[in-house]
């Protein structure tokens, strides 16, 4: 299953295509596709298994960059693609959403996002890093919704952080296992998909403190209309 879908996608969306392609650009390449896809409206690139491979092309050899300054670059090209994107929607601000049929920019989305922020908080920044498409979108969104850059830039900064070098690092960790050679393009595709668990937990553990405020609050709702017969 995993094989067919990698051979349903384009050369430019495989990873190992795309870095024996770049050659001794590989590395450069690949900090503006990471840009780009973190902030720049051009969500349909391959950011997770495209931060893997590199990792696994530094630890086989092919890439010839000391690990730390790839993590490095990667982690300010993540950053300051997100800090562009917050600015594109801060400068255009819902011009972006006007056209209710689009398929990414529709206005019901600047709503949304904002509900996002409110349930997730600061950690909306974080956990969209591992969604693909979402961790470009969001930046957009929230700099249209004005949120306070400060804050923006500290948890933006934390996610960069934790998603290029540590997708980096897994890949590098796994260059040298010979079955991860071997299935690579599968392995590349089940990275997207774990990538989601993150978001799917957070969600789940939503639903869980919703539950449990809605059960808190008819607990307490039960005495309070007894007072009231009395």
């Amino acid at each position: 299953m995993l094989v067919q879908l990698a051979m349903l996608m384009p050369n430019w969306m495989d990873p190992e295509f795309l870095l024996n392609w770049l050659g001794d650009w590989a590395l450069w390449g690949t900090l503006a596709v990471v840009f780009i896809e973190c902030g720049v409206l051009f969500p349909i690139l391959p950011g997770d298994s495209l931060l893997f491979a590199v990792g696994l092309f530094i630890a086989r050899g092919s890439i010839d960059v000391p690990l730390w300054l790839a993590c490095v670059l990667l982690t300010a090209a993540a950053f300051l693609g997100n800090v562009s994107g917050y600015y594109i929607g801060r400068v255009l601000g819902t011009s972006l959403f006007t056209n209710p049929n689009a398929r990414f920019l529709k206005p019901k989305y600047i709503e949304q996002t904002h509900e996002f922020f409110d349930r997730y908080g600061p950690r909306a920044l974080v956990l969209a890093r591992f969604v693909p498409i979402v961790r470009t979108f969001i930046t957009v969104v929230a700099g249209a919704g004005k949120m306070d850059p400060k804050k923006f830039f500290l948890w933006t900064g934390v996610g960069a952080v934790i998603w290029a070098p540590g997708i980096t690092l897994l890949g590098h960790a796994l260059g040298n296992v010979e079955f991860i050679h071997a299935h690579l393009e599968s392995a590349l595709i089940l990275l997207v998909f774990i990538s989601l668990i993150p978001m799917a937990v957070e969600i789940l553990l939503a639903r869980r403190r919703n539950k449990a405020a809605g059960g808190d609050g008819a607990k307490h709702a039960g005495p309070k209309h007894a007072a009231t017969k009395d």
